[in-house]
């Protein structure tokens, strides 16, 4: 699974009391390869091109439409990757023609219209991107990166209310689900209100206590809020379960060496607990 990370956006103009988008949804990313591709070539598979994939189905047993699907895709984050934004929006959508069933290809043409929507400011672009987004979920209802992509854009427009709303929705139709839980705790940190993102994260590993990703933001929501032995608590139980974590391995250090210190982090005037780098719990 291939995926690119989008630099931080600004709230639009005319937003009241818009988010902090630190992260923005990830962009545009490739389907899981052939299992006729090693898991180590994965990273290279977008330079391979859709026709190097393509000439892996032999057989139509070996589902030819979604390696073709695939190596459209692999193309367009190529493109995409190198600013050829239309170029990649053409292949996405030969993706989506070669495998109409498949989520991925209309996400990374959301992802793709969004991007060139807050680019050139243009608002039929950014209705392509809604549109791609919505019809991603129809395909697949628990596409993580299309519910945030869609929140994402919601905020942005100053559509308060409708991010939050359909961040709650997923979460109440997959009670079972952490991913929903995470995303909305997610949206509410950057409105600044740590508490129900604390709260939306216990929900998260009362639900999966294996989520490792729901554990580092816990961690952090709890950092961020001055409970110290908590968070570290957090972090140590999220790198139990995924050890590859770098960050997050950083932060239990630097809180072990607080507590082996006998205090915790220096609070700066008004009491707010102060935080150095903080990992990023939200991938």
């Amino acid at each position: 699974m291939f995926r690119l990370l989008i630099l931080p956006a600004s709230t639009p103009n005319g937003c009241a009391a818009g988010p902090v988008l630190a992260s923005l949804s990830r962009f545009p990313k490739v389907p899981l390869p052939s299992p006729r591709i090693s898991k180590n070539t994965r990273a290279n598979t977008p330079s391979l091109g859709w026709l190097a994939l393509a000439m892996i189905c032999l057989a139509p047993a070996l589902g030819c439409s979604n390696l073709t699907a695939q190596g459209r895709n692999a193309e367009g984050v190529r493109l995409f990757q190198q600013g050829r934004l239309q170029e990649a929006v053409q292949q996405f959508q030969e993706a989506t023609y070669a495998d109409p069933s498949h989520p991925d290809g209309y996400y990374n043409l959301a992802a793709s219209y969004h991007r060139l929507g807050r680019l050139q400011n243009q608002s039929a672009d950014l209705g392509r991107a809604e549109t791609y987004y919505r019809q991603c979920l129809q395909h697949n209802p628990n596409h993580r990166d299309a519910h945030r992509g869609l929140a994402v854009l919601l905020a942005e427009q100053c559509r308060t209310e409708e991010a939050f709303r359909s961040l709650e929705n997923w979460a109440s139709q997959q009670p079972a689900l952490a991913d929903p839980k995470i995303e909305l705790a997610r949206l509410y940190e950057e409105y600044n209100n740590k508490a129900s993102a604390k709260e939306r994260l216990i929900e998260a590993v009362a639900a999966d206590p294996s989520n490792a990703r729901a554990w580092a933001a816990l961690g952090k929501i709890r950092e961020e809020l001055g409970e110290q032995s908590q968070a570290l608590v957090n972090y140590q139980r999220s790198l139990q379960l995924d050890n590859t974590q770098p960050q997050v391995a950083s932060r239990v250090a630097v809180l072990q060496a607080s507590a082996g210190a006998g205090a915790g982090p220096t609070a700066p005037a008004g009491g707010a607990p102060a935080v150095a780098n903080p990992p990023t719990a939200w991938r």
